[in-house]
C-alpha cells in the first residue's frame, strides 16, 4: 500500500543546466558531484526511474546565487542536503517547472529555459509598470492605462490575421535591458484564436511597458497556412500605439544581420508585406487624453 501511496506523490528536482552554475555548487563539500555530464547522466537515469514507477515529477532551473540569498533569509546552512531540499521545494511553488514527460535532458532543458526567461521578463515588464506612477494629465495609473492599450492593440493584431498558425515576436529596447518576448497562436477559420495565456500576459505586458516609456522597439507577425507562402506584418512602436511598416522595412528588418548590418538572403515562399489596418477597439473612456 504504500508503494501505491508513493505513486501519488508529486516530486521536484532542481536543475544545474551549465557549467558556470555546477562550479558554483562544487565548493560545498556535500555536493556529491565533480563531473557536469556524469551529473546530468545520472539526475536523467533518476528521473526515469521515477517515471517507470509511476511517480510524477517536475523540473525546475536550481539556481546558486538564489540558492545563497535563500539560505541566508531562512537562517540555513548553505552546505546541507536539507537545504538544497527545502530550497527545491520552494521552487516547485514559486518558479517555474517543467513536467518530465521521457525525453532526453537535452530536449527538455530549452523548453525550461524558455519558461523560467518567460517569467522573468513577464516580472520585469510588470514591475516596471507598476513603477510608472500616475498620469500628470487624468491621475489615473499609467501602467494600467498602458495594459489597456497593449491589450486592445494585441487584439487587434490578431484580428488582422487569416486562418493558420500565428507567430508574433515583440522587442523593445528598454533600458536597463532590451526586452523580447514571443506568442505562438493559432486562428481558427470561425476567427476565434486559441494563444498560451502565459505567454499573452507576457508580450502584451512587454508590448505596455514599450509604448509606455516610449521605448524604440517594434511587433513582427508571421503567418503560416497551407497552400499559401508565409507572410510577414511589421509594426513600429509609438507612444499611441503601433504604426505599421511598409513592404520594404518589413523585408529589410528579416533580410539584415542585427550584428553585421550585412544583408541575409531572404526566405523562399516568403511574402514581406505592410500590415492591413488595424481595428482597435475604443478606450473604455473615450474622453480620456491618451
Amino acid at each position: 500500500m504504500r508503494r501505491v501511496l508513493r505513486r501519488e506523490i508529486a516530486g521536484t528536482v532542481g536543475l544545474l543546466t551549465d557549467e558556470r552554475d555546477f562550479a558554483a555548487m562544487r565548493r560545498y563539500r556535500t555536493f556529491a558531484f565533480d563531473d557536469h555530464q556524469t551529473y546530468l547522466d545520472q539526475m536523467e537515469a533518476l528521473l526515469r526511474s521515477r517515471a517507470s514507477q509511476g511517480n510524477h515529477t517536475s523540473v525546475a532551473l536550481f539556481d546558486p546565487d538564489e540558492y545563497v540569498t535563500y539560505c541566508v533569509d531562512a537562517g540555513l546552512e548553505p552546505d546541507a542536503v536539507t537545504s538544497r531540499a527545502r530550497y527545491t521545494a520552494q521552487l516547485a511553488a514559486t518558479s517555474p517547472t517543467v513536467p518530465y514527460d521521457g525525453r532526453p535532458l537535452a530536449e527538455m532543458l530549452p523548453d525550461l529555459v524558455a519558461e523560467t526567461v518567460r517569467q522573468a521578463t513577464w516580472e520585469y515588464a510588470t514591475e516596471a509598470l507598476a513603477g510608472l506612477g500616475p498620469c500628470p494629465l487624468c491621475g489615473d495609473d499609467r501602467g494600467r492605462l498602458a495594459l489597456s492599450r497593449a491589450t486592445r492593440l494585441l487584439g487587434a493584431v490578431l484580428g488582422t490575421a487569416g486562418a493558420g498558425s500565428l507567430h508574433l515576436v515583440c522587442s523593445v529596447g528598454t533600458l536597463p535591458q532590451s526586452l523580447f518576448s514571443v506568442l505562438d497562436a493559432d486562428r481558427r477559420e470561425n476567427g476565434a484564436v486559441d494563444v498560451d495565456e502565459g505567454e499573452a500576459l507576457e508580450l502584451t505586458a512587454v508590448l505596455a511597458l514599450g509604448i509606455a516609456t516610449r521605448s524604440p522597439g517594434g511587433l513582427v507577425m508571421r503567418t503560416v497556412a497551407p497552400g499559401r507562402p508565409d507572410r510577414v506584418y511589421g509594426w513600429r512602436l509609438r507612444p499611441e500605439g503601433l504604426e505599421p511598416l511598409t513592404a520594404g522595412e518589413v523585408f529589410d528588418a528579416y533580410c539584415t544581420d542585427v550584428t553585421t548590418g550585412e544583408p541575409i538572403a531572404p526566405e523562399s515562399d516568403v511574402d514581406y508585406c505592410a500590415p492591413p489596418e488595424l481595428m482597435v477597439e475604443p478606450e473604455t473612456r473615450p474622453d480620456h487624453p491618451h
